[in-house]
């Protein structure tokens, strides 16, 4: 039997209700929607760790920040040399293996095990490397011009792409991509990783994908009655105090967002096209997925790094090879999944023994009865329990539990932590909970029970670097060390700063 090839893509701020398929009121995508009928949508699909660089950790190496080290987005922090990848892997087995698109990995050239990494690093020349998408402007005329439509790298102003469409970082990686798939060695099966950059901002889609919600009513952001409290953890009152829009402001970033997706949707059209042609469609499993969602203005939060059903429920869409009789048509599967378990169950599918470091579990095979997920360390912490139905999240600063019942109120409009009715589903996830920490955490606990952090009022400070706001690409920008994400920048207290 022919070994099949492997299409792994991977998105970015992509949310699980995202699609037509999962009954969004809005989006439209019919590519990802025809190959949900074609295969498995995972409906309890999540990033364990939701912000970028941690969760793509998790994925190409099958393990959870316990293992990898990173609970925290550590920009230059090294894929651990000793955590063998899911590229590797497959081309340990024989496979050849070649990506394009995002890694978000450093250094910025390290190939993960793949062959070859056609790079988009969305501009980050703070680090000392000229990206293959931003060499691909340059042969076309357009060297340095990237962000020449002026909307910032993490904020939700929004615009239309200012150059041609097949100069956007979309269509980019989809052409090359393409190119690849007609290039292959035909004598041996291919694993091939395809990182799109987007819908993560800067929201610039070109004009004819807006053109598709000129004259739709789009969905409002909701917000639980939990949000109206005044003593909110601290974390909380960072994610409300990052970003302050308006209902216009927040509807015209919402139908650009809409717009990045269904320019997505589109292209991967155009992978499908490219696999039949070659004759290669019936034989290749392909995987669909985002490292995490977006919270899009939900309880009053915009982006990721939070355990809410928009930052942390992710699109996990899966087909086998035609006719494959372990993975159905047209199916909606329940069952708890992570990122972890993407490179098992991939691995699985293709019959490739999955290294022993792995500790995510096929999607295939035995359930998982919770999930465990973390984000930070220290005063900024929140970690997540979900057992499929309830999901505990707790605040470290404040000692904070929500709990949350996602089959009656899949919004998590409610709060019942102070329910008694569901005091004994509180304590069965606070155990699960206690039992999962490790490393500085565990200094949460006094005698064995969760005592947490002191809270304190979070003091927003201005963002001078208006999100990792990119200037112009050429020439190439000096090596600037502090070039760095700062998620959540604060005024100093007042007698810190005069001390």
């Amino acid at each position: 039997m022919t070994r099949p090839n492997v299409l792994l893509i991977v998105t970015d701020h992509w949310s699980a209700n995202l699609l037509g398929a999962a009954g969004h009121p809005a989006i439209r995508t019919p590519t990802l929607d025809q190959l949900a009928q074609c295969g498995t949508r995972f409906t309890n699909a999540y990033s364990e760790h939701p912000v970028c660089i941690p969760a793509r950790r998790t994925l190409m190496t099958g393990t959870s920040a316990r293992e990898h080290g990173d609970r925290t987005f550590q920009a230059k922090l090294p894929m651990p040399a000793h955590l063998p990848t899911l590229a590797q892997t497959f081309r340990d087995a024989g496979y050849q293996a070649y990506g394009v698109g995002k890694t978000h990995t450093y250094p910025q050239r390290d190939r993960l095990g793949f062959d070859d990494i056609l790079m988009d690093d969305e501009g980050r020349t703070h680090h000392g490397v000229t990206d293959d998408y931003e060499i691909f402007l340059g042969d076309q005329g357009y060297l340095g011009k990237q962000f020449g439509h002026g909307i910032s790298n993490n904020g939700y102003g929004a615009t239309t792409w200012h150059l041609p469409e097949e100069a956007h970082a979309t269509n980019w990686a989809t052409e090359q991509m393409c190119r690849i798939m007609r290039r292959r060695d035909p004598t041996r099966p291919a694993f091939w990783y395809l990182g799109y950059r987007h819908p993560h901002p800067p929201l610039v889609p070109p004009q004819r994908f807006l053109e598709f919600y000129r004259d739709v009513d789009l969905d409002e952001a909701y917000s639980g009655d939990w949000t109206n409290d005044d003593e909110l953890p601290l974390t909380l009152q960072a994610f409300r105090a990052r970003y302050k829009l308006s209902h216009d402001e927040a509807q015209w970033a919402r139908k650009h967002f809409y717009a990045l997706c269904t320019q997505i949707d589109q292209q991967i059209g155009r992978l499908i096209g490219t696999l039949r042609e070659e004759g290669q469609l019936d034989n290749t499993i392909i995987m669909f997925t985002s490292d995490h969602g977006e919270s899009l203005g939900n309880h009053g939060i915009w982006a990721k790094q939070n355990f809410y059903e928009a930052s942390a429920g992710i699109p996990m869409l899966l087909l086998s090879v035609k006719d494959c009789p372990r993975v159905g048509n047209d199916q909606a599967d329940d069952r708890l999944v992570c990122l972890a378990d993407i490179m098992p169950t991939l691995l699985d599918l293709a019959g490739v023994r999955a290294p022993g470091t792995v500790t995510g579990r096929s999607m295939l095979g035995e359930r998982r009865d919770h999930l465990y997920g973390e984000f930070g360390e220290g005063e900024l912490s929140s970690r997540m329990i979900h057992d499929g139905r309830h999901k505990l999240i707790y605040y470290a600063a404040g000692n904070r539990c929500q709990l949350f019942d996602l089959e009656v109120d899949p919004q998590e409009l409610s709060d019942l932590a102070d329910d008694p009715g569901h005091r004994d589903t509180l304590d069965r996830l606070k155990t699960l909970l206690i039992d999962a920490l490790y490393g500085s955490d565990l200094d949460w606990l006094t005698g064995g029970a969760l005592t947490g952090l002191p809270n304190r009022r979070y003091r927003p400070a201005p963002n001078r670097g208006l999100g990792l706001m990119r200037g112009h690409q050429w020439p190439v920008p000096p090596v600037n060390p502090d070039g760095l994400m700062n998620f959540f920048p604060e005024q100093a207290d007042r007698k810190d700063a005069a001390e």
